[in-house]
């Protein structure tokens, strides 16, 4: 199936209903993807504040509500608990799961952060006749990890 022209909320559908489950690069080519990261909100405004310093590397595109799975701004209807293919789960500092639905970890103190994926900037990339690479290979972008 070809995913580059379907709409963010038709892709959103399909990754609640568990048809997609893996990376997305490509998809709903001309619209922003985000990374999500969930904070209790005791630490929340720290990673605002480092986001808000640093918005190259942590481009915020929304902040939720505490506790809210419900966005405001970059998407109606979505539930940011069940519409992401991966949710992977940290305790203390250690990745500890990778889930499809992250409903059973929610809590009422989470702050939701969605920060722009590199994925977006593909498609200006792809248009200005730079071609990726690992994308035509069905591979996603280059990670950096770091400490």
């Amino acid at each position: 199936m070809d995913y580059t022209t379907m709409l963010p909320s038709e892709v959103r559908e399909k990754i609640r209903s568990g048809e997609i489950n893996g990376q997305t690069s490509g998809m709903c080519q001309g619209y922003a993807q985000a990374n999500l990261v969930a904070l209790p909100r005791e630490i929340a405004y720290d990673f605002l504040l480092f986001a808000q310093r640093n918005p190259r590397a942590c481009p915020l595109l929304e902040v939720s509500d505490t506790g809210s799975r419900q966005l405001h701004e970059i998407a109606d209807n979505a539930d940011i608990a069940t519409d992401i293919p991966r949710y992977r789960i940290y305790e203390k500092g250690i990745l500890t799961k990778e889930v499809e639905d992250a409903s059973p970890y929610w809590r009422d103190d989470l702050v939701s952060f969605l920060i722009g994926c590199s994925f977006s900037f593909e498609d200006a990339l792809a248009a200005g006749g730079i071609p990726m690479k690992y994308g035509a290979d069905g591979k996603s972008g280059p990670v950096y990890y770091t400490n």
